[in-house]
């Protein structure tokens, strides 16, 4: 929050002793929501038996709510449709209607077509970072004093300096590369004891870390990313929060934290919340279970909450100007919950987007929260997009498979039988690794062959591809899960590094041209309709050669991944139906032309995309 933001909520005392209102939330608003509604929770020494009074020509106060902490109030307005953006003072009276505290409070304008901003889909490809690890554009934040941890860029699980500062600045690295969205590992403020730079235990929802930057920074981030025609995914979660978050000093009601707010493990049975079989107890120590100590829980179930972390994502998406939201550990929040907040960020915000994290191999159980199958599930969700989970377990292990008649790639071209699940194949995210799984380059056993192969198809799919930071240098991690050091530091993102990955200084020549080879791919991708929407036609491998095709109206692209381990004759007549008398093409990977008569020679290890005039 802003130095002039805090000095709004400063108190006018109009009583002795002194009375404070230590915190507000929203902080602020917008004129001109869908959705007219707003309700503010105010945090303040027994606020509870206080009563707000405003005036301020379109909006009203509907009505105050209460929880059994006396130090919370929520107040709940109507914004009119004609309000105009301003500030106006609440008052609050005691019993007697005495005036006891007056505090400001600001409605701004919305952004220029901020209800018609656009979301990803199947035309972006995705750059996932984590911030600590990216880039150090500001070394005088890496510790504040007033924050638990500080920087130890020697310790893989502690904070490296990373921050939004550095990731601005890499921003035409990664417009040239290709990349047409960033999502970043989330920001908010995370002050815990240690393992504080992963992002995903918040100790303040409504702040960025200062290690990072401030809410302005972040806004501007967005902005010059938008001025290169880069969109951003903000990493939102809504099922736990950090230990050291404000709230658990002084919970806003007994119940916002599940489990009496004792710590008790999840199970992780995902499978439990559309299994017909399933014990309720099974279903409620899923979904109320906390991952870890240091990750309270929340109980969306309770209204206020709801309504609180609804808000909050709003006031993110307004107030920064990012396009999409990839939420945390979709499941394990409260399924009636999940389907109103998808709701209400959708009907404020009709062409976003939303994709959501549902780790499961099992395509039943990721479709379930997609949106367009209420029908076959009874789950209404407005969550377009799932991280396709299933099918990135299909690809890297299909790869590092023998080839057979039902292994290797035959394993790849039969999961894609699951696509009959999914509303829409095309929104779900298909991804080559992540800040939890170990990189690529890795998994495939530093096999460079199986890497390009792994790469082509997700570029080639009718899906939303992902690329982790790194990847595109062959950045590798160990075999077994190690999150500080799968998510190493890019190089050259700090000062003094003898690897540079930005600028080429000290990569291999390996690594230099196969950032080289996927720029190109990227770059390709990006003005190529025919993959963004074009029809998926797949033949089945034989002898480990896998083909399918990509078609939209005249244009046409053939894929041919080569996994048999040698040099291949390639008969072409089997694909006379799509082809029709094409026989040439430009390979994109090379930039070569390649041509054939009855059979096209396939090199080993061959991961063609070849594009038919």
């Amino acid at each position: 929050m802003t130095i002039k933001a805090l000095l709004r909520l400063a108190p006018l005392c109009l009583c002795w002793p002194c009375w404070a209102l230590d915190r507000i939330e929203p902080p602020h608003w917008w004129v001109g929501m869908v959705d007219p509604g707003l309700q503010l929770m105010l945090h303040g020494d027994a606020i509870a038996a206080l009563q707000p009074q405003l005036d301020y020509p379109g909006v009203r106060l509907l009505g105050t709510q209460r929880s059994n902490n006396p130090n919370y109030l929520f107040v709940d307005l109507h914004i009119d449709a004609d309000a105009q953006p301003g500030e106006f003072a609440l008052t609050l009276l005691d019993a007697a209607g005495a005036p006891i505290h007056q505090f400001s409070y600001r409605l701004h304008g919305r952004a220029e077509r901020s209800r018609q901003r656009r979301g990803f889909g199947a035309g972006d490809v995705i750059y996932l970072l984590v911030p600590d690890r990216y880039a150090n554009g500001n070394p005088a934040n890496d510790t504040i004093d007033s924050l638990r941890e500080a920087a130890d860029r020697s310790n893989p699980g502690g904070r490296h300096g990373g921050d939004l500062a550095g990731m601005t600045s890499a921003l035409d690295y990664i417009a040239d590369m290709g990349f047409t969205q960033i999502w970043s590992t989330p920001l908010l403020i995370n002050d815990q004891p240690s393992y504080s730079y992963h992002g995903y235990a918040a100790t303040d929802l409504y702040r960025i870390d200062p290690r990072y930057g401030s809410n302005e920074d972040y806004r501007r981030f967005v902005a010059a990313a938008a001025a290169r025609g880069i969109g951003v995914i903000q990493d939102i979660v809504l099922n736990h929060i950090g230990s050291e978050h404000w709230w658990m000093a002084d919970p806003p009601a007994a119940d916002w934290i599940n489990n009496g707010g004792r710590f008790a493990p999840t199970t992780h049975m995902r499978t439990t919340l559309q299994d017909p079989y399933a014990a309720a107890s099974d279903r409620r120590e899923f979904s109320d279970g906390w991952f870890v100590q240091t990750m309270p829980d929340m109980n969306q179930r309770n209204a206020q909450l709801a309504n609180y972390l609804i808000q909050n994502t709003l006031w993110w998406i307004e107030y920064t100007g990012i396009s999409g939201i990839r939420e945390d550990t979709y499941s394990y929040a409260d399924p009636q919950f999940l389907s109103d907040w998808s709701a209400r960020v959708m009907a404020e915000y009709p062409q976003f987007s939303i994709v959501g994290e549902e780790w499961s191999r099992n395509p039943l159980v990721v479709s379930h929260w997609q949106a367009g199958n209420a029908k076959r599930t009874g789950y209404a969700s407005s969550t377009a997009a799932m991280m396709d989970f299933p099918l990135y377990y299909e690809l890297l292990e299909s790869l590092n498979q023998p080839q057979s008649w039902d292994g290797g790639l035959t394993r790849l071209y039969a999961a894609l039988v699951n696509d009959r699940l999914y509303a829409n194949p095309s929104k779900m995210v298909l991804f080559e690794g992540n800040h939890d799984t170990s990189r690529v380059f890795t998994v495939l056993g530093e096999d460079l062959g199986r890497y390009r192969a792994a790469m082509v198809y997700l570029l080639t799919m009718p899906r939303t591809p992902q690329l982790f930071y790194g990847s595109e240098v062959l950045m590798t991690s160990p075999l077994q899960r190690d999150d500080g050091r799968l998510r190493g530091d890019f190089p050259g993102g700090w000062a003094g590094d003898a690897v540079n990955a930005f600028s080429g200084e000290g990569l291999s020549e390996m690594q230099r041209q196969n950032q080289t080879w996927l720029r190109r791919l990227l770059r390709w991708r990006k003005d190529s309709p025919v993959i963004h929407a074009g029809r998926l036609t797949h033949y089945a491998p034989r002898d480990g050669v896998y083909v399918y095709f990509r078609q939209l109206e005249e244009a046409l692209v053939m894929v041919a991944l080569n996994r048999s381990g040698e040099d291949t004759e390639l008969a072409m007549d089997r694909f006379a139906e799509v082809l029709g008398s094409r026989r040439s093409g430009t390979e994109i990977g090379a930039g070569s032309m390649v041509a054939w008569d009855e059979r096209l020679e396939l090199p080993k290890d061959a991961a063609w995309i070849v594009e038919l005039p």
